[in-house]
């Protein structure tokens, strides 16, 4: 039995508890300070967590995916209210919903940074003796002027780079198009290639007065140069560079009025990336006038200085006392305010101002002593010695102006222009249908008759520079709205009409049915997608209302580049995202984005799809481009349709447009996929899908259009039919709260009730016999229409006299490539 302690026993106990301490102090004060350690550093990465959202799962069982977005994701010219996009509040546990959008407006963000020294100048040093100089020449096009030019440059210069003595260690210099070049393999620093050889930029560029790729082009040269993290000219590697521009006199008389602006802007900042490394006097061409022969001259005088370079005398002499190659005026004033404070010298180039002497210079370097400085706001909350003052915002220009020349190139492919960032086309497989002769994958599929649909966007720009885009540079392209915005009901009069007038010009084509005519002129669709990216235009959610209101279903295509504009989207009737790659390196060589994020957007947008899968139909849209997306990514797919679990996956073989712009891109006809290889893609990644768990089929096919559909069977299978088709009258119902959706929430005490619709509640009629996978999908009441000599009915001996012409693969591949 236990006894209790005596007395004596109690008074040794402190003794007894000092030994204990004394005995094992250090493993307690360890574990101590190890736990105080722990809960600050979990305070402190609490406090540091980025804000998150937490997007709506309308009626979904699962669990709710948490969707990073960052702040610099909202779009300066929105719509978007901050309640729907809470990226500055912290993530709360409920749900926020997607309310009707207002506008907003937000502050500017406050970037703090320190500016790298500059070091000394990395002069790259050229043994002329064993280095070899590489020319690489960069050209920009969008009608075709100075791509024409540039080859004819390079072709000229490769011919004396062969005759020439002094140019035995220069090579053949290389072509590159600005429109399809990785910035950051050539602009952030030199490319990287044999130590033995030297790089030399010649770089040849129009000028224009809208948003090209041009212009994001000088962006990128800017941010490059004040760029924080890196240093101030990392081009010095180069050994030099030296541009040409071409211009119109005409439209631009003189360099203030903008002759050549552009190409003088890529020159200014060339200087500073290089730390002023101009080997030759930037050169002006007038297409108007004697281009050709300005080039040439030009051209000889720069062979001149490389033949220097490779004798190993480097640029030449400079200022005198400064060691640096000759730099105008200009620059050293620009970079005197660009450090935001004057020199003497800068002073002394400044021109004298006439016009004003007020208290005025008490404001700053940044005075403008014009008339029209007393408009320019002050920002007085700086709290140096003088105020700065706040350079006025540049007026927004329109996107496409009518005497541009993105404007002549796209209506002379179809494009009717809208207002100044809208376009609208009737598509071909319209025409086809309006004489029988069968209608797109959207009819087999979703039951869409391709003469009832028109097909538009409200954003001619886009922020990719996709190697299978049928336009290939001839549409703007940029990364923020910044563009005169168009009404939404001004775009839909306009698109409309314009669909409308198309039409009536085709009452007079051969073939024409009346009924069919007559049918077209109501239109009951539209496919938001054409060119360009249509989540981009800031009122997208008032025009996709508008539509619904009119009673026309809406397709609307993006990108997956800009996630807060897609978490905000109202619900259309059919959601696509384009995956055109499965992995971040394949993404950015396909297609090309401008955004540096763009993996980080493509993810955020993946799993807003997934949040919003039980609000609407959402589809991925694979484009395969054999040789660039195709080989040994099935598994890389399949995570992404694991991760946004959409209702649909389109896989659809590349449309080879056949311009020179496409083979400048790297697309030739040899990535054009054939239909069996897109078939065989599309059973390797059903087979993926379902080792997997997920529940997707091969659900339908248009052999016409190389395209195969995937659905979700748990969603889009009635009795184990298929039902991928859409009930318009009943979408258009659920929207105008006419009847009740099955969609539902349990509230307090488990109780249910109805808050919306989903999906499954407009679901059609189910997937006709003939458009079903090994179907072909083919409406047997239209007419297919074969081109001369390739269709079944031929006679025996021509048959075989065409198969033995053209080859079995040659008619295999005319499946391919007719496009959509």
């Amino acid at each position: 039995m236990r006894t209790m302690p005596s007395p004596t026993t109690l008074g040794q106990l402190p003794d007894e508890l000092i030994y204990l301490w004394h005995t094992h102090r250090v493993p307690v004060l360890l574990s101590a300070v190890s736990l105080i350690a722990l809960v600050r550093l979990a305070i402190y990465l609490r406090g540091r967590r980025p804000k998150k959202t937490v997007l709506s799962v309308p009626g979904s069982p699962n669990e709710k995916v948490v969707v990073d977005l960052k702040p610099e994701w909202l779009p300066e010219n929105t719509t978007l209210d901050p309640s729907v996009v809470n990226i500055d509040g912290p993530a709360e546990d409920t749900v926020p919903a997607l309310a009707p959008l207002v506008k907003s407006k937000r502050g500017p963000r406050t970037i703090k940074g320190k500016k790298m020294k500059r070091g000394p100048k990395a002069t790259p040093v050229f043994d002329h003796k064993n280095d070899v100089v590489q020319p690489l020449v960069f050209f920009q096009s969008l009608s075709g002027t100075t791509e024409r030019f540039a080859s004819q440059f390079s072709q000229a210069f490769a011919s004396w780079v062969s005759e020439a003595q002094d140019a035995a260690s220069v090579l053949e210099p290389k072509i590159h198009d600005i429109s399809y070049t990785e910035y950051d393999d050539y602009f952030i620093s030199p490319p990287k290639s044999d130590a033995k050889v030297k790089h030399f930029y010649i770089i040849l560029l129009p000028s224009y007065n809208i948003d090209t790729v041009l212009s994001t082009f000088l962006e990128n040269l800017q941010e490059t140069h004040n760029d924080f993290r890196i240093d101030t000219a990392p081009l010095s590697g180069l050994l030099g560079y030296s541009v040409f521009g071409f211009g119109d006199k005409e439209g631009w008389p003189s360099e203030e009025e903008g002759f050549c602006s552009q190409a003088r802007e890529v020159d200014k900042w060339m200087a500073r990336l290089t730390g002023k490394k101009r080997a030759y006097p930037m050169g002006v061409g007038d297409v108007k006038g004697n281009a050709e022969g300005q080039l040439e001259e030009w051209r000889l005088g720069l062979q001149e200085a490389l033949t220097d370079i490779a004798r190993g005398k480097g640029l030449g002499e400079g200022v005198p006392g400064s060691g640096d190659p000759a730099e105008s005026d200009e620059e050293d004033e620009d970079t005197a305010s660009d450090s935001g404070r004057d020199t003497p010298t800068s002073k002394m180039m400044k021109p004298k101002k006439t016009t004003r002497v007020d208290d005025l210079e008490d404001l700053g370097t940044m005075v403008d002593l014009s008339a029209s400085a007393s408009a320019i706001p002050i920002d007085f909350t700086n709290y140096k010695s003088k105020p700065i003052l706040k350079a006025s915002p540049a007026a927004p220009k329109e996107m496409v102006p009518v005497t541009s020349p993105t404007y002549a190139s796209l209506t002379k492919q179809g494009y009717t222009i809208i207002g100044s960032h809208s376009g609208v086309k009737i598509c071909r497989w319209t025409k086809s249908a309006l004489r029988g002769r069968g209608s797109c994958y959207k009819y087999s599929f979703y039951g869409i008759q391709s003469h009832l649909c028109m097909e538009a966007t409200p954003s001619l720009s886009c922020s990719n520079k996709c190697v299978f885009c049928w336009r290939h540079g001839t549409n703007p392209v940029g990364t923020t709205w910044r563009w005169i915005t168009d009404a939404p009901e001004v775009i839909y009069d306009g698109i409309t009409n314009a669909h409308y007038k198309k039409i009536k010009m085709m009452k007079g084509v051969p073939g024409v049915r009346a009924e069919r005519f007559a049918e077209a002129m109501r239109i009951r669709h539209c496919a938001l997608s054409l060119v360009g990216e249509p989540i981009f235009y800031p009122h997208i959610n008032e025009l996709v209302n508008i539509m619904h209101a009119n009673r026309i279903s809406t397709f609307l295509v993006c990108n997956a580049q800009h996630p807060a504009q897609l978490a905000a989207l109202v619900p259309v009737t059919q959601l696509y995202v384009s995956i055109d790659a499965s992995n971040k390196d394949s993404l950015r060589k396909i297609d090309r984005p401008l955004h540096r994020d763009f993996w980080e957007r493509f993810c955020a947008c993946l799993d807003i799809l997934r949040n919003r899968r039980f609000e609407q139909r959402t589809v991925f849209r694979l484009t395969l481009v054999k040789g660039f997306n195709m080989a040994e990514e099935v598994r890389g797919y399949a995570d992404l349709v694991e991760r946004a679990l959409p209702g649909f996956v389109e896989v659809k073989g590349v449309t080879y447009c056949g311009t020179s712009a496409a083979g400048s891109a790297g697309l030739t006809m040899q990535n054009v996929p054939f239909y069996e290889e897109v078939a065989e893609f599309v059973r390797a990644l059903e087979v993926e899908l379902k080792s997997r768990g997920l529940t997707y089929g091969i659900a339908a096919e248009h052999a016409h259009s190389c395209c195969i559909l995937l659905a979700d069977e748990s969603r889009f299978k009635r009795e184990g039919r298929w039902a991928t088709r859409i009930e318009y009258e009943r979408f258009f119902e659920l929207f105008e709260g006419k009847v009740q959706g099955t969609r539902v929430e349990k509230g307090d005490g488990g109780k249910t009730k109805v808050v919306g619709w989903r999906p499954e509640d407009y679901i059609g009629a189910e997937t006709p016999e003939w458009a079903l996978w090994g179907n072909g999908g083919f409406d047997p009441r239209d007419e297919r229409h074969f081109r001369k000599g390739k269709g079944p009915k031929v006679e025996e001996g021509k048959e075989k006299e065409g198969e033995a012409e053209m080859g079995v693969d040659a008619k295999k591949r005319d499946v391919a490539v007719v496009e959509i």
